[in-house]
């Protein structure tokens, strides 16, 4: 039984793995299975519904899971343990940037979990340089961001996975704005947010909800194509991957909504108006200069 402590619903979590488990036993006809998957979805929630797995992985197939991680000892352990239960053939990534609080005592214990590898930075710098040392080190077939904290839920995997393994797309972003099922967010930041996300549109002609997401997830060889050329060490890097990917040539980008818990300042939360005015200076530098 999957904990309570860290907001996972246990009883949703169990439905999940149940109708999973149905869904794999129907057999192998994707008719049959495209049917019961739509039978279900009148009877369970959206955020269950998300975390079915209607297909199969490729034989060797690996997920690599990249986490930055700076001052995330109340979290760390319960994000890696959602991370697992998701039971995705995985690597997770995790990359210390400079924690000071008990983080790095976490890691070290980390180290001898299932499919776990770590990574440290003798000081911080920015949460762009961690995701960038963790994309260097992932050898996985498709590779995802995933924040330390628990805004983000690792069961939307499954959903975000689907249009890369059935060839429908090379990268999938997971918006926080296109669902109907979702907490309700500041104001300011969900406005400046949709703001950011324009402007970043205009420029990359792609027509996203929510550039600033942190489930980015995509082709280990796409993300090849960009990041030697990755610079930013700030969140600025959500604009420049995104800028970067966009010109790549018959790219294909999917969007599909996911589940979101955003949490306050006093919890933790790191990203303030100076990123705002960052991540326009990044829209500028690379993705209107080029």
């Amino acid at each position: 039984m999957s904990d309570t402590q860290d907001g996972l619903p246990s009883l949703e979590n169990e439905m999940a793995d149940l109708v999973r488990d149905l869904v794999q036993r129907f057999g192998d006809v994707p008719e049959k299975r495209e049917r019961l998957a739509a039978v279900l979805g009148r009877l369970f929630s959206p955020s269950v519904i998300r975390r079915l797995g209607i297909y199969e992985f490729p034989a060797s197939f690996c997920l690599s899971v990249v986490v930055p991680v700076f001052n995330e000892e109340k979290t760390l352990r319960s994000i890696v343990r959602r991370i697992l239960d998701t039971k995705i053939p995985c690597e997770i990534v995790l990359v210390d940037d400079g924690s000071s609080d008990g983080s790095a005592a976490i890691l070290d214990e980390l180290r001898s979990w299932p499919a776990v590898r770590v990574f440290r930075h003798e000081r911080n710098q920015g949460k762009g340089a961690a995701i960038r040392t963790g994309f260097q080190h992932a050898r996985g077939d498709v590779v995802v961001i995933q924040d330390a904290d628990l805004e983000y839920d690792p069961h939307d995997f499954l959903h975000l996975l689907r249009p890369i393994l059935e060839d429908k797309a090379d990268i999938v972003y997971g918006s926080r704005f296109s669902s109907n099922d979702r907490p309700v967010a500041r104001y300011w930041h969900q406005t400046g947010n949709r703001a950011i996300t324009m402007m970043s549109n205009m420029f990359t002609n792609l027509k996203l909800s929510d550039v600033e997401t942190c489930y980015k997830m995509m082709r280990r060889e796409t993300l090849a194509c960009v990041l030697p050329s990755l610079k930013e060490s700030g969140f600025g890097i959500e604009l420049e991957l995104t800028a970067k990917l966009a010109r790549i040539p018959d790219v294909r980008f999917y969007e599909l909504p996911i589940s979101y818990s955003p949490r306050g300042y006093a919890e933790g939360k790191k990203i303030g108006w100076r990123d705002g005015l960052r991540a326009l200076w990044c829209i500028g530098r690379y993705a209107i200069a080029n």
